[in-house]
């Protein structure tokens, strides 16, 4: 373990706690050699007193005016704004990404925070016309209360920052949880938060082990809420883990995207929008390109132009100028994503480029294109969460549609083409919450509703922009006789 590393705290009801026993290590996936910093294993002690804090906090909380919350997000956001490329380098170092890619996700939660800080001054409930004299009918929205909020390593600090913001804004306490491999983020977002002028116990924060504090996180009487994103698998678990207290729950979980190339496209814009969506972010978003779906007419020529600019890649540490496309997380995404590859020549698909590992001090694999993919095949269904396309041909829209559909995700969906008709037919016919005409399947609008169908969701509420309303209140409803 490293012994000149700097040590980082759990933060429970307003207090800084560094551990006195084991830490986890936060290694730079660039260079594994390097620990980033160590952190705490919160105990399940530690669970139920961030839990109870949080409850504590809750009624002072909930009664602070809405516009006086929105002052304090306001406030963080003009602190991440200073202090956005040092915040940004930080991510690069812990999770990977580009220092281009880590400036935008910090930006994003900068304007989060904007967002909802006017959310203070914007959001109530209805006055409703009566059927009775003298009756004046409204709503009102009230938090949840207690809500638990467990994210993961890929965007460490936009994805809390979507979260943790509505959830304030509208008057709940958090207890949150980021991955064990991307927590300096997530903690300097905390931070911020603190300093802006959050009050203790409104905001705690736990690192650890997601089996012991995540299963009390979802499962303790006193949350209110849960929002996840995350596998299949886990998503799953922390719903079935609500079940018994009632909680509400929210949770995204995955995608397999496709994005459609129709024989009218541009191919240059296609090959474009397949490398932004296929191998930006090193492949690790729940929106990234995983399939592209081509027509026949078309394909030899765009695997081609795609095949061209693919090799062009520069794989790297993100910290440098050059590089285009950052490592995989750690050492078990880099493996599990090889296994994909070899998988992929076992099934029969062809490899046109890619499928190897570069030979750095990091977890950094090749950008990878599968051509001749059938539906069927694994690396066609499942999710690989690495930089690794697979190529399907279409004999037309129709055949491109029920291919795009033929997955048990749904969460984003792309197509390429000049006919509008064939964009409308294709919007209105694919099974994904999140449709993009001539743009890539990743990156979505701050203020739009966010979330997938089937197995991507819960198919309960959505996230982001006024949407996230939904879910961090409750609705009641007033009558009042004034005869």
């Amino acid at each position: 373990m490293a012994t000149d590393v700097e040590s980082y705290p759990n933060l429970i009801g307003g207090e800084w706690k560094v551990s006195t026993g084991s830490t986890l290590e936060n290694h730079n996936p660039a260079d594994y050699r390097e620990v980033v910093g160590l952190f705490p294993l919160a105990t399940l002690e530690d669970a139920k007193d961030a839990i109870e804090s949080a409850r504590a906090a809750f009624p002072v909380w909930a009664k602070t005016p809405a516009p006086a919350r929105g002052a304090i997000l306001d406030k963080a956001s003009q602190i991440l704004a200073a202090r956005l490329d040092e915040i940004a380098t930080t991510l690069t170092r812990e999770e990977g990404k580009t220092l281009a890619e880590a400036k935008g996700e910090v930006a994003r939660a900068r304007d989060i925070f904007k967002y909802y800080a006017g959310e203070g001054w914007r959001y109530s409930g209805q006055v409703l016309p009566s059927s009775v004299d003298n009756e004046l009918l409204y709503t009102r929205r009230e938090p949840l209360g207690v809500v638990s909020i467990i994210t993961p390593w890929n965007f460490p600090i936009a994805i809390p920052a979507w979260k943790i913001a509505p959830a304030l804004i509208y008057g709940n306490t958090v207890v949150f949880k980021p991955s064990e491999e991307a927590p300096l983020t997530a903690l300097m977002l905390v931070k911020v938060l603190v300093e802006g002028g959050l009050p203790p116990g409104v905001i705690n924060f736990l690192t650890g082990d997601g089996t012991l504090i995540g299963r009390e996180m979802t499962s303790n009487p006193y949350i209110n809420g849960i929002s996840f994103t995350g596998s299949y698998d886990v998503g799953t678990k922390v719903y079935q883990n609500t079940v018994k207290n009632m909680a509400r729950v929210q949770l995204e979980m995955g995608g397999k995207n496709a994005l459609v190339i129709l024989k009218d496209a541009n191919l240059d814009l296609a090959v474009d929008l397949a490398m932004r969506g296929g191998f930006g972010l090193t492949g690790q978003a729940c929106t990234a390109t995983s399939r592209v779906i081509v027509e026949e007419e078309i394909a030899d020529a765009f695997i081609s132009e795609l095949t061209q600019a693919t090799k062009s890649l520069v794989v790297g540490n993100g910290l440098e100028d050059e590089v285009r496309m950052g490592p995989l997380v750690n050492r078990d995404q880099l493996e599990t994503s090889q296994a994909y590859m070899e998988l992929g020549k076992k099934e029969g698909a062809t490899l046109v480029v890619g499928g190897e590992v570069d030979g750095q001090k990091g977890y950094f694999a090749q950008a990878t294109i599968f051509d001749h993919v059938k539906p069927t095949m694994r690396i066609a269904q499942e999710e690989i969460f690495g930089p690794v396309i697979s190529v399907i041909r279409a004999r037309n829209l129709n055949d491109a549609i029920e291919q795009t559909n033929a997955i048990s995700f749904g969460l984003s969906a792309g197509v390429v083409t000049n006919n509008m008709k064939n964009a409308f037919a294709f919007a209105n016919a694919v099974d994904a919450g999140v449709i993009k005409i001539n743009e890539p399947t990743t990156g979505v609008a701050l203020n739009a509703p966010f979330g997938g169908f089937k197995h991507s969701s819960a198919n309960t509420f959505k996230e982001q922009g006024q949407a996230a309303m939904d879910f961090y209140t409750r609705t009641k409803t007033i009558y009042v006789n004034h005869g």
